[in-house]
């Protein structure tokens, strides 16, 4: 059954510009994962400081391989330059994944990964949300 992962990060304003061009320099880290279906960058609008980070995967086997492979850890590890030592990695724990409390920066972009390059976080803190696709649907045959 796919499974969607909403990564939800806490941006200041002065930050924004900076994580869409961390993520943007990270382009093409996820798209070759098998099981991989899709990935959104969202920017809120009003009312929020919270960007999300949507991935769809095939199952929640083959997103756990993801975080598990080594292509995984080296585009974190590229994406952190060293911020953090180490800190953000999957099972840490703080507001996190599979829907629930529990661990922080499952995907490298809690707060001590921010996609730093060295440069620090570029979020102040970050939830992965966990949801199984339960009904889908797009545009009418045609349209």
């Amino acid at each position: 059954m796919p499974v969607v992962k909403i990564n939800a990060l806490t941006v200041s304003a002065e930050m924004r510009e900076e994580l869409e061009r961390r993520f943007s320099a990270r382009a093409g880290f996820v798209e070759s994962a098998d099981g991989f279906e899709w990935f959104e960058l969202l920017r809120p609008m009003e009312g929020t400081d919270r960007y999300l980070v949507y991935t769809r995967w095939r199952s929640e086997e083959d997103f756990k391989r993801w975080t598990e492979s080594q292509a995984f850890q080296r585009g974190h590890a590229q994406a952190a330059g060293g911020a953090g030592q180490g800190q953000g990695q999957q099972g840490q724990q703080g507001q996190g994944p599979q829907g629930q409390q529990g661990q922080q920066g499952q995907q490298g972009h809690g707060p001590a990964q921010g996609h730093g390059h060295g440069q620090g976080p570029a979020a102040t803190g970050a939830e992965l949300w966990s949801f199984e696709v339960v009904q889908s649907t797009g545009p009418a045959p045609g349209a």
